[in-house]
């Protein structure tokens, strides 16, 4: 019967995080539309959205109406299941990213419980964001293809062989990472990075691996669809691409699971290579707040560290253009993978000379 009832509040309490994280995420997620055309007004000395609410605050509200209540069209010669599975399954993959995230340290309450700001603490979490991210192309490959349009299916075709390529000189560089830290667990990850500055070194990893930062980053930029690699949604060769045929909620899907990769990829980078949570002088913070108060402050410190992530990325888009899809083959292929190598095997002979000294 405790079990029971043990197992019942655990089930409660993971529900709430989830819950959370959920709001969380669509809520960055939906005003980094807004955020994205700022940016670009301020960028290109424009004024930017100003009419719906004050500062235009309440237009990513009225793009969520507008998709809502918009006819919903299904194409006649589609494949009508793959059709809908496509956006579902876009979604669903951007959302599961974030299960493995560790969002604050654990708070440990009164009578010793102790709560974790992690919907599962996993000890192979960057093999599940990586199996994650790979199922997510499948969900622009079904609406490519069944849509039944050349366009999108080009598009998806895209998609997919830019994925494979770029996921090879991530994961080469994530290897040199996994080598210093010796641990696939994101919460050992960020404890590493504990404050700032340590025993003479920076604790952060974005100092150890500055170069596998670089190109992690770089492909990042390519899972993403992001300019200047958003050959996948080039307008002026494929029109809208992948989603060409989609309309109401279905691409409202499309459109909201790429802010929220946006919003989980940039959790991920400043989780591998910025601390986390982990900020300076953390442990003088902790001495003086509350349990509660300090992994709230955590928790927004990594708040913090993705939208300025999230406003990096928004700046790459709107000051590079757009790679010829040759040039973004050439560069995954014969600049980043074989950089990803040397990389990965200098790091490897640096800690076999540190242990052997």
């Amino acid at each position: 019967m405790m079990l029971l009832q043990i197992d019942a509040a655990l089930i409660i309490e993971k529900l709430i995080l989830i819950s959370a994280i959920l709001g969380v995420s669509l809520g960055i997620a939906m005003y980094a539309t807004w955020g994205e055309r700022k940016v670009a007004a301020i960028m290109q000395d424009r004024i930017g959205p100003n009419r719906a609410g004050p500062m235009g605050l309440l237009l990513p509200l009225a793009d969520g109406l507008k998709l809502f209540f918009k006819e919903e069209i299904i194409p006649d010669r589609s494949t009508r299941f793959i059709f809908i599975l496509g956006p579902c399954l876009a979604m669903l993959t951007a959302l599961m990213t974030s299960a493995v995230v560790p969002w604050a340290p654990d708070y440990t309450t009164a009578s010793g419980h102790t709560i974790a700001f992690q919907v599962a603490d996993i000890n192979i979490g960057i093999l599940f964001v990586f199996g994650v991210v790979s199922l997510g192309v499948y969900g622009v490959m079904l609406g490519g293809w069944a849509s039944n349009n050349k366009f999108s299916l080009l598009s998806s075709i895209r998609a997919a062989s830019q994925a494979i390529s770029y996921e090879l000189a991530m994961g080469i560089s994530l290897i040199a990472l996994l080598m210093m830290t010796g641990s696939l667990s994101l919460r050992d990850i960020v404890a590493q990075q504990h404050g700032f500055w340590e025993h003479g070194y920076f604790t952060w990893n974005f100092f150890k691996q500055p170069v596998g930062f670089v190109i992690f980053l770089t492909c990042a930029f390519a899972e993403l669809n992001r300019a200047p690699f958003d050959l996948p949604e080039c307008e002026s060769e494929l029109n809208m691409g992948y989603h060409q045929e989609y309309s109401s909620m279905k691409l409202g899907f499309y459109l909201f699971a790429e802010y929220i990769n946006l919003f989980v990829s940039s959790a991920i980078i400043i989780t591998l290579y910025f601390g986390g949570y982990n900020f300076p002088f953390m442990d003088q913070v902790a001495a003086h707040a509350g349990p509660l108060m300090f992994s709230i402050i955590c928790m927004l410190v990594l708040i913090t560290k993705v939208i300025g992530m999230i406003l990096f990325f928004m700046f790459i888009r709107w000051t590079l253009p757009r790679f010829r899809y040759d040039q973004l083959m050439k560069l995954g292929w014969r600049s980043l993978i074989p950089l990803a190598l040397a990389n990965m095997v200098i790091t490897g002979a640096l800690i076999l000379w540190v242990f052997k000294s």
